[in-house]
């Protein structure tokens, strides 16, 4: 799982408004924080911080690889740092990552993952394996899988 949300990074996280209506917001910045926590930088997320700070705090953040139509769903608390020890640390952790300028952060956004379970595509329904549905996807969008260097 941690494979996954690693080579990912883009999830999208669902969460609850006041009203009861459903909120999906995709977050480019969807990391691994510990075993037991995923972690995103609130950055153009008014709604989603809104609704877990009006005291929904439970959201769904679903990782999904698009070529492998495979990935997870993760069900849990979630909590909103600002200017503490989590928020400077998280500011952090994503400008090591990928360079985001502490600056551009709102938030972080900590979620205890109390659940979680695969997501496989019903493209696998018929049998066919994991390279062939990569292969089906690649084809589709007209790619090409570049090696990883080890």
């Amino acid at each position: 799982m941690q494979r996954v949300v690693g080579e990912q990074r883009l999830g999208y996280v669902a969460s609850v408004c006041p009203d009861g209506t459903p909120n999906l917001s995709p977050k480019g910045t969807v990391a691994v924080w510990d075993d037991e926590h995923l972690v995103f930088a609130a950055i153009h997320s008014p709604q989603t911080v809104a609704n877990i700070e009006a005291g929904t705090s439970v959201v769904e953040i679903n990782v999904v690889d698009p070529i492998r139509r495979k990935g997870y769903r993760f069900k849990g608390p979630a909590s909103v740092h600002r200017d503490d020890p989590t928020y400077e640390a998280g500011t952090r952790f994503f400008h090591a990552r990928s360079g985001l300028e502490p600056s551009r952060i709102n938030a972080v956004v900590l979620v205890r993952v109390e659940h979680a379970a695969p997501l496989t595509s019903p493209a696998y329904d018929d049998g066919s394996t994991e390279d062939v549905v990569e292969a089906r996807s690649l084809q589709l969008y007209g790619l090409t899988r570049v090696p990883r260097s080890p």
